[in-house]
């Protein structure tokens, strides 16, 4: 994770002004964006109209010691790191700074080559800070969900595939699927496929952020921006500097910010709230949406523009009841996953609980399969899950058949059918559960419970 921030806001406070001018040239020159003030009282003014990532700071000044200066500096925030310069380079001198918050000193005369190799120090602290904050937005959307996409449908096939064939481009995808389909799975898949995939990927799920506080999450806000906004904060789309931004739900976004994220998508610029200044950001932009985008353009609640303009590529995710193929594997990753994560020796499933599990629809796709198979491990009395495990008894499943009625008297003869075979295997092994089993092929485990559904003794 390459992040470049030798570029640091950096604000000179000194009274002489040919020191002044030395420090400004060099740091100018060394590409920084650089402010000056000549009291402590003018460093104070600016610190409050805008955040710096830097403090170069003379300790005596006419009229206010410098160590008051940082502590007010540091108060307004935290976050600025601080140099200070002093004429009397003692210990009492540099450990009353660092108390008062300073990253370090250098003394007079001013030493530039000493000053790059602090200030290059300082930048890179710095961008370590950023790659934690970026780390923990990918642990973020890492949690919750599959860890991967199981298949052995034809749709999803082709739908992996056309995510393979998308990702080394750096055109901008648009994911459409129902609700847990796994769009932020595959919206993943399409970043760790492409040549941004040593970046961040960085979620923002439109729907779960209050819309006033939307615009600062995406592009940040300046310290003062707006009532709360105590501190300079870093946006999303800083973030995701050359990686991929993921915007789930971007049919949530309201009109106004609709216009800026098109403006960014054009020109690759933005501002943080509260600041004129413009940023630059490398971003790709994939999204996602359970609603009909085209029917809500038709409304006029989101932009034509912007549609097009995320909607490059479009990539749908099939619902699970269109895969079914694909549900037992599933059942069988999720029963072995939620089993090691809860120190249970749950293995099996009757084939009552498996029929089940096949002809449900689940409107809540994966996710809600997912849901209930670690409710069905979890509260499971031994290593088999049975249909009592299912959570079906508390709402009516929608079950995907065309004739309840006739399926439930092949039930009913199968299960005749099977008490018999089973009664017969018990009789022939002179009632040793061991070797009827075996003769069944069963487990031993299966056949008790058999045993006890069919009411043999």
């Amino acid at each position: 994770m390459d992040i470049d921030l030798k570029e640091l806001d950096v604000l000179i406070v000194e009274d002489e002004p040919f020191q002044r001018g030395m420090l400004r040239d060099f740091l100018v020159g060394k590409g920084h964006v650089v402010m000056e003030a000549e009291s402590g009282e003018q460093a104070l003014r600016l610190f409050e109209n805008g955040a710096f990532d830097l403090l170069l700071l003379d300790l005596r000044m006419a009229d206010m010691n410098g160590l008051e200066v940082l502590r007010r500096v540091k108060e307004l925030n935290p976050e600025t790191d601080a140099l200070v310069i002093t004429a009397y380079g003692t210990i009492e001198t540099a450990v009353e700074a660092m108390k008062a918050g300073a990253r370090d000193y250098i003394t007079k005369p001013v030493d530039l080559e000493e000053l790059a190799l602090v200030i290059e120090q300082i930048s890179q602290s710095r961008r370590l800070l950023k790659e934690n904050a970026i780390l923990r937005e990918e642990l973020r959307a890492k949690s919750g969900g599959t860890d991967r996409f199981l298949y052995k449908s034809r749709k999803m096939t082709e739908m992996v595939n056309l995510a393979g064939r998308v990702a080394p481009s750096h055109a901008s995808v648009l994911i459409q699927g129902e609700t847990g389909t796994g769009k932020e799975l595959l919206a993943k898949l399409v970043h760790n496929l492409s040549p941004r995939n040593e970046r961040a990927f960085v979620v923002v799920n439109c729907a779960a952020i209050p819309e006033n506080l939307l615009e600062s999450e995406l592009f940040g806000h300046e310290k003062g921006a707006f009532t709360g906004a105590v501190h300079r904060r870093i946006g999303r789309f800083e973030l995701a500097d050359g990686g991929t931004l993921f915007l789930d739900e971007i049919g949530e976004l309201p009109l106004l910010l609709q216009a800026k994220l098109l403006r960014f998508i054009q020109n690759r610029e933005f501002q943080r709230v509260g600041s004129n200044r413009t940023l630059h950001a490398d971003v790709r932009i994939v999204s996602a949406t359970h609603q009909d985008l085209e029917a809500r353009v038709r409304e006029g609640t989101f932009r034509e523009d912007l549609f097009y303009r995320i909607n490059v590529v479009s990539i749908r995710i099939p619902p699970l009841r269109e895969r079914r193929e694909d549900i037992p594997m599933l059942i069988e990753y999720f029963t072995r996953r939620f089993s090691e994560q809860n120190n249970r020796k749950v293995s099996e499933l009757t084939r009552e609980a498996r029929d089940t599990l096949l002809r449900y629809d689940y409107p809540g796709n994966v996710r809600e399969l997912e849901n209930i198979l670690e409710r069905a491990v979890v509260i499971a009395r031994d290593s088999l899950i049975t249909v009592d495990e299912l959570p079906f008894n508390r709402f009516k499943p929608i079950i995907h058949d065309a004739d309840a009625e006739k399926k439930e008297k092949l039930r009913s003869a199968l299960d005749a059918l099977e008490r018999r075979l089973i009664e017969d295997a018990l009789s022939e092994a002179r009632y040793n559960q061991t070797q009827a089993a075996r003769v069944l092929g069963l487990s031993e485990r299966m056949l008790r419970y058999k045993l006890k559904k069919h009411g043999i003794r």
